[in-house]
């Protein structure tokens, strides 16, 4: 993996032997390495603003947060290395192993950290009590309604098809939040889905239909209509008026 820092003077890579290597991006030159990792390490996130701040992560289930210094290769900065290391611990003993992190996103200000890994939790990290806070509102389950739903191959086009839709997945409209049981969140919810945040309240409840075992599906979505079809709508309207002003003039 390679990433840059947030000023791009420095390029960071993450190697088989489990050091991150940091390099001179005008230069070519290394820098100096950080040892912390005891597995492959596959994310590199900079920091959005401190370009001496940057994040890693990987399968030994760590996130390490570094002090990488500047292009200075003599620099002798006892900050240099590591700031802080989350350790993704299952369960509360200690028999249960670790969870591989597979992705990690810094916020746009800098004071929180969002984490993925291998067994499908989502973690936040932060120094900021609003916006622990604001997590703590949501859901412990959040799936979208389109989740492991089959597709299929069109036999003359080849093209993927959702299969309920028929509808290409990168052409359908934003999906659902629901539970793990199909059941969908109300509205105020459905607004934090990309997409779906200045729709209004009709757009958000979702066409549902429940199964023999009482299993909750999405069957369709209404899309939300976007301002050309108001405008093209619009149009037809005014046309229509035209014409019939026209006709009356005429008679």
């Amino acid at each position: 993996m390679v990433g840059w820092n947030a000023d791009d003077s420095l390029v960071l890579t993450a190697v088989s032997d489990h050091m991150i290597k940091v390099w001179s991006s005008s230069a070519g030159e290394l820098i100096r390495v950080l040892k912390g990792h005891t597995d492959e390490a596959y994310v590199i996130e900079a920091h959005p603003f401190n370009p001496r701040v940057v994040c890693t992560a990987g399968h030994d289930g760590k996130l390490i947060i570094w002090d990488v210094g500047t292009v200075n290769k003599d620099e002798k900065d006892s900050s240099i290395g590591k700031v802080y290391e989350y350790y993704n611990q299952l369960g509360e003993g200690h028999g249960q192993g670790h969870g591989s992190l597979f992705d990690c996103k810094w916020s746009p200000d800098g004071f929180s950290i969002a984490m993925t890994d291998s067994h499908g939790h989502v973690m936040l990290l932060t120094v900021s009590g609003d916006q622990l806070s604001k997590f703590k509102k949501l859901p412990s389950e959040l799936f979208f309604h389109t989740d492991y739903r089959p597709i299929l191959r069109d036999a003359i086009t080849n093209q993927i098809l959702d299969e309920q839709t028929q509808v290409a997945p990168h052409l359908m409209p934003p999906p659902f939040l629901v539970d793990v049981d199909g059941n969908p969140y109300p509205p105020h919810l459905q607004r934090l889905v990309p997409g779906r945040e200045r729709l209004k309240e009709e757009y958000l409840i979702p066409n549902v239909a429940v199964g023999a075992s009482g299993y909750q599906e999405v069957i369709e979505g209404i899309p939300a209509r976007s301002n050309i079809d108001e405008m093209i709508q619009q149009l037809a309207i005014e046309q229509g008026l035209a014409r019939n002003r026209e006709g009356t003039l005429t008679n």
